[in-house]
C-alpha cells in the first residue's frame, strides 16, 4: 500500500475507478439531472445548468461551422464569468482543445502563447478588442470572439474582417450556433487532449502541459472521493475566486463541483472585503484558495466571524500556507482549512490534507487516491529514500499530464515511467504525510550550508506583525550567496530590521537568519495570488 493511504478510513477505497468519458460528458450528465438548479453565479446573473448546457452546445456547433476540428486549440483568455465556462465546455464538445491565457498577458506573452498554441480562435474581453486584433497577426488565429461582462446582452456592432478573418460578440457567436446542430466527436480520452495548461515554473520560460481528458476526469473522481465525507453534491456553494484559467481553480472550482451538480459563484477578481460579502450573501460552503488570500481576509479589520459562519471548509493550495496563518484563519472562520499541493503538470492535485483523519499544519498531506508518490535521492533518483530524510518528491497517477507541448526534451526531464518530478524537496513522515521543504531551485547554499526559505518564512510568519514574506538568496561576496528577507508589515505597525532579526535568532540556526531584509509596501503575485519569489532575486 503507498504510505499515505493506510490513514484512509476501512471502508473508503485508496484507489478509484476512472470513467471511459470526456470531461463534457461528465458535465452532461449533471445538466441531465439537474437542469433547473443554479449553477452559475455571478453578481446578479443566474445561469442554470439548463442554460449552461444550451450554452454549451450552441458554442460548439458554432466554432463547427467556422471550421474549428478536433485537436484544434481554442485560446480562452478570460476572467471568471458564465461566458467562459460555456466557452470552456463548448470547446471540448467540439473536440478542440482549450488553451489557457492569463487575460493579465501583456502583448509579448500573448503573442508567445498565441504562437506556441497554434490557436485557431481566440475568447477574449471586448475591452480588448484593439490589442487582440493587433497580436492575433503572425498567429494562426482566424476568428475572435468578443465578451462584454458588463452589458452581457449588449450586441457588439460585427465587424467583418474579411475571410478567413472574423469578429464575433459571444452572444451573436451563440446566436448562431442555437440554429446549428452540434457533429458527434468520437476520441479516447486517456490520449486526446482537453487542454494547454500554461506554467512558467521557476523558470520564467512559458512551458504547457498536455492535459487528456482522463487526467481531468481522473482528478475530479479523485477530489469527489477525497472529499466526500464533507461535501453534498447538488447542494454545496462554491466560491470561484481563483481564476479558472489557473489549474488550481480550473479543477477545484469548476469541474468538481459542476460535474457533482453544485453551485459556483464566479468572481472576477480577489478583493478580501468583497469575498466576505460574498460568503455572507451567497452562503457559501466551500472556499478553495491560495495562502495570500488567507492573510488577506485574517487581516481585515473588526471582521465579525458571523460573516464566514456558512463556510464548512476551505481548500488552500498554490504555495506554502504557514501553520500560524492557517490556524488564525480557522479561529476566525470557524472551519478547517485542509492544505494540499499539486502542479499544473498534475491537473493539479495530488496530495491534501485529510478532511477523514489527522490534519497536520504544515504539511500537504497525505496523497490523492490512486495517487503514488516517493521521496528520492537528488542524485539518484532510482534509490528512494526512507521517512524523515529530505530527497525530491516524485508522483504517479492518473492526473498526470502526458507532457509538455512540442518540448519534447523538456518532457524526458520530468517523465519517466510515468513518474512525474516535481522538483520540489520534501520529507515524508512515518504516517506518510509529506512536508514540502522547497523548490530544489529555490535553496540558498550560505557558506556551504543549505538554508530553506519556507522555513525562513514560517519563523517570519510567527511574529504578529508580519503579514507577508519571500526570503530569497541573493549574492555574496563572502557567503557565495546570503538570506534576504522582503517582508509586508500588517497595517500601521513598526518594525525595525533590528527586531525582525532577533526574532529569527530566537528559532534558526545563526546561518539561516536573514543578512538582509526589505520592508516594502507590496510583494509580487501571479494572477492567482501566489507570491513570486523569482520577481526578488535581484
Amino acid at each position: 500500500m503507498q504510505l499515505g493511504h493506510q490513514v484512509y478510513p476501512l471502508n473508503m477505497a485508496t484507489d478509484v475507478k476512472v470513467p471511459a468519458l470526456s470531461l463534457q460528458a461528465m458535465l452532461m450528465q449533471s445538466i441531465e439531472r439537474c437542469r433547473e438548479r443554479i449553477a452559475l453565479v455571478a453578481g446578479e446573473r443566474r445561469v442554470t445548468y439548463g442554460q449552461l448546457g444550451d450554452d454549451v452546445q450552441a458554442f460548439a456547433a458554432a466554432l463547427q461551422a467556422i471550421g474549428v476540428g478536433v485537436g484544434d486549440r481554442v485560446a480562452l483568455m478570460l476572467p471568471n464569468c458564465p461566458e467562459y465556462v460555456a466557452a470552456y465546455y463548448g470547446t471540448l464538445t467540439a473536440g478542440a482543445v482549450v488553451a489557457q491565457i492569463n487575460p493579465m498577458s501583456v502583448d509579448r506573452e500573448l503573442d508567445t502563447l498565441l504562437r506556441d498554441s497554434g490557436a485557431v480562435v481566440l475568447v477574449g474581453m471586448v475591452k480588448a478588442k484593439a490589442r487582440l486584433e493587433a497580436c492575433r497577426r503572425g498567429s494562426a488565429i482566424h476568428t475572435l470572439i468578443l465578451v462584454d461582462t458588463e452589458t452581457p446582452n449588449r450586441a457588439i456592432t460585427s465587424v467583418r474582417l474579411g475571410e478567413p478573418e472574423r469578429v464575433y460578440s459571444f452572444n451573436e457567436f451563440l446566436r448562431n450556433g442555437r440554429a446549428l446542430e452540434v457533429t458527434p466527436v468520437s476520441f479516447d480520452p486517456s490520449t486526446h487532449l482537453a487542454a494547454l495548461q500554461y506554467t512558467g515554473g521557476t523558470t520564467g520560460q512559458p512551458k504547457a502541459a498536455m492535459l487528456t481528458h482522463r487526467n481531468l476526469v481522473a482528478n475530479v473522481v479523485q477530489a469527489a472521493h477525497f472529499y466526500q465525507s464533507a461535501l453534498v453534491p447538488g447542494k454545496d456553494v462554491f466560491l470561484a475566486a481563483l481564476p479558472l484559467f489557473h489549474a488550481f481553480g480550473m479543477t477545484l472550482c469548476m469541474n468538481v463541483p459542476l460535474c457533482l451538480g453544485n453551485r459556483v459563484v464566479l468572481m472576477q477578481r480577489f478583493d478580501a472585503e468583497l469575498v466576505v460579502d460574498v460568503i455572507e450573501r451567497e452562503q457559501v460552503d466551500i472556499y478553495p484558495g491560495v495562502p495570500t488570500m488567507f492573510i488577506a481576509i485574517a487581516n481585515l479589520p473588526n471582521l465579525q466571524p458571523a460573516r464566514l459562519a456558512s463556510l464548512r471548509l476551505c481548500i488552500s493550495g498554490g504555495g506554502p500556507l504557514a501553520p500560524d496563518v492557517l490556524l488564525s484563519f480557522e479561529h476566525l472562520a470557524g472551519c478547517p482549512v485542509l492544505e494540499g499541493y499539486g502542479l499544473s503538470e498534475t491537473s493539479p492535485i495530488t496530495h491534501c490534507n485529510p478532511p477523514f483523519a489527522q490534519r497536520k499544519p504544515g504539511t500537504v498531506g497525505v496523497p490523492f487516491p490512486s495517487t503514488e508518490c516517493r521521496i528520492v535521492d537528488l542524485a539518484d533518483h532510482a534509490r528512494e529514500l526512507p521517512a524523515g530524510q529530505l530527497g525530491e518528491l516524485v508522483v504517479r497517477g492518473p492526473q498526470v499530464m502526458q507532457g509538455y507541448w512540442r518540448m519534447p526534451l523538456e518532457t524526458t526531464d520530468v517523465l519517466k515511467d510515468g513518474w512525474f518530478s516535481t522538483g520540489d524537496l520534501a520529507v515524508a513522515d512515518e504516517e506518510g504525510y509529506i512536508s514540502i521543504v522547497d523548490r530544489k531551485k529555490d535553496m540558498i547554499i550560505a557558506s556551504g550550508y543549505n538554508v530553506y526559505p519556507r522555513e525562513v518564512e514560517d519563523v517570519l510568519y510567527r511574529h504578529p506583525l508580519v503579514r507577508e514574506a519571500i526570503v530569497v538568496g541573493v549574492p555574496d561576496a563572502y557567503r557565495g550567496e546570503t538570506v534576504k528577507a522582503c517582508i509586508v508589515l500588517k497595517p500601521g505597525a513598526q518594525l525595525s530590521e533590528d527586531e525582525l532579526k532577533e526574532h529569527c535568532r530566537q528559532y534558526l540556526a545563526a546561518y539561516k537568519v536573514p543578512t538582509q531584509i526589505a520592508l516594502v509596501d507590496e510583494l509580487p503575485k501571479s494572477a492567482v495570488g501566489k507570491l513570486l519569489r523569482r520577481a526578488l532575486r535581484t
